[in-house]
C-alpha cells in the first residue's frame, strides 16, 4: 500500500509531477517532428512552405505532401513507423493553425486541409526551432515543476539559482 507524504493532500499531491509530464510530452512531440523531418529534404528545401502530414491512413507509415507558398504541391515523401514513438502527432508549435500560417484560398493545400486526415506543418516554424534550446528550457521547466511538489512536502526548503560559487549564505 502506498501512503501519501504526511503533509500532502491526495488531490494535488502530484501536481508538479503531472505538470512536468505534460511539459516533457510537449518537448518529445516537438523533438520527434523535427528529427523525423530531418530525414526528408523538405526541411532544407526553401521552396517548401508547408507539409501535410497524413498520420491517419496507415498505422505503419506517415505520408507527407509538400506545398509551396502558393499552396501548390511540390513533393511527396513517406516516413515509415517502426516503433510507436515515431508517430507524428500534432505539435501545436509547428501546426499551421496555431502558427497563423497563411493558406492561399482555393489552393491544393487548402483542399488537403479540408480533408481533415492529418495536420499541416508550417515549415517556417519548424526551421526556426532550436532543439538544443528547447531541451534546455524543458529541463528547467521540469525541474521547477518538480520543485513545487518538493517544497510542498518539505523535501526542499531552500535552493540556489545561478552558476557562481556560493558561500552557503544566500539560499532562497
Amino acid at each position: 500500500m502506498i501512503h501519501p507524504h504526511p503533509g500532502a493532500s491526495n488531490s494535488d499531491e502530484f501536481k508538479g509531477f503531472n505538470e512536468a509530464r505534460r511539459i516533457m510530452w510537449g518537448h518529445e512531440a516537438r523533438a520527434r517532428v523535427y528529427e523525423r523531418f530531418e530525414l526528408t529534404t523538405f526541411i532544407v528545401d526553401t521552396d517548401v512552405a508547408a507539409v501535410h502530414v497524413d498520420n491517419t491512413a496507415r498505422a505503419d507509415r506517415v505520408s507527407l505532401v509538400a506545398f509551396d507558398k502558393a499552396g501548390q504541391q511540390v513533393g511527396v515523401d513517406t516516413l515509415y513507423i517502426d516503433e510507436p514513438g515515431q508517430h507524428l502527432d500534432i505539435a501545436p508549435e509547428f501546426d499551421h493553425d496555431f502558427t497563423d500560417m497563411d493558406v492561399v484560398p482555393e489552393s491544393q493545400l487548402e483542399r488537403a486541409i479540408a480533408r481533415e486526415n492529418g495536420w499541416v506543418v508550417n515549415l517556417t516554424a519548424l526551421r526556426e526551432y532550436d532543439l538544443v534550446a528547447d531541451r534546455r528550457a524543458t529541463q528547467r521547466a521540469v525541474f521547477l515543476a518538480h520543485l513545487q511538489d518538493m517544497m510542498k512536502t518539505g523535501d526542499v526548503r531552500g535552493f540556489l539559482f545561478g552558476r557562481g560559487e556560493s558561500d552557503g549564505t544566500d539560499a532562497a
